[in-house]
């Protein structure tokens, strides 16, 4: 696998895979690597379908928005048939701009790169005078 090969698919919930591809391409400058799909008005066999079509030809990474729900159950159900496909759940955008630039990594590097960069960007700050 090369990096001019591998490529990302976004699935999340509305219009998040989209807005998430806008601010990646804004802040790196390429717009040819990630492709959104989003679960609206579809079922789950819709949705699956529509996540195998956008993986094909891979080798893809699949980013989805939760761990649980009809997105990472299509891109899970699309894994289990593809030998070309990871998934990540949990996407943010500084694992995607991380994956933008490190694409030419092997695979099993990346992915593990890339669920610690989502980890390391999610942090909790109180708000001053909150209870």
């Amino acid at each position: 696998m090369t990096n001019e090969e591998l490529r990302g698919v976004v699935v999340a919930h509305g219009e998040v895979a989209s807005a998430l591809i806008e601010a990646v391409r804004r802040i790196t400058g390429v717009d040819d690597v990630l492709t959104s799909v989003s679960n609206e008005g579809l079922g789950a066999e819709r949705l699956r379908e529509r996540v195998l079509e956008a993986c094909s030809p891979g080798p893809v990474v699949v980013f989805v928005d939760m761990a649980a729900g009809s997105c990472a159950m299509a891109g899970l159900g699309v894994r289990r048939t593809a030998t070309d496909v990871a998934v990540i759940t949990g996407v943010n955008l500084p694992m995607l701009v991380d994956f933008v630039f490190n694409r030419h990594l092997p695979i099993d590097s990346l992915v593990s790169r890339l669920v610690e960069k989502g980890r390391g960007a999610v942090s909790g700050h109180a708000c001053e005078g909150a209870t």
